[in-house]
């Protein structure tokens, strides 16, 4: 069994002790990925619809893309915005879409109001 880092320079550095994704075998896990840049905007879709794109910059940096995306978790600061958050989230994922599920949660990294992870396998 051996453990890979993954890092894509087009995704933010981590801001604490961990990795960006962590490659095992043919499983890879991505660290929750937050856009603090594009939550300033005080718009949930263009804070969304970054963190969307890291993780896609990841998922490439690992050699994968959307389709291997097997779980994600979404953790929201208000779950009114739910229905726009869930609307691009759709757009990454038109086929045969991922299990997932979403919490709101007290607080976020960097008072963001969005952060998502996931797992992706190679297929």
């Amino acid at each position: 069994m051996a453990k890979e880092i993954i890092f894509s320079d087009k995704a933010p550095a981590p801001i604490g002790p961990y990795s960006q994704a962590v490659k095992v075998d043919n499983t890879l896990y991505v660290s929750g990925q937050i856009a603090f840049e594009a939550s300033q905007s005080g718009s949930i879709k263009v804070e969304t619809g970054k963190v969307m794109e890291n993780i896609g910059h990841i998922l490439k940096a690992a050699g994968l893309g959307y389709e291997n995306v097997v779980k994600s978790n979404i953790y929201l600061k208000d779950m009114n915005d739910f229905a726009v958050v869930n609307e691009v989230y759709g757009q990454f994922f038109t086929n045969e879409p991922p299990a997932r599920e979403t919490v709101q949660v007290a607080r976020l990294p960097k008072d963001v109001n969005v952060e998502i992870s996931v797992i992706a396998v190679e297929l």
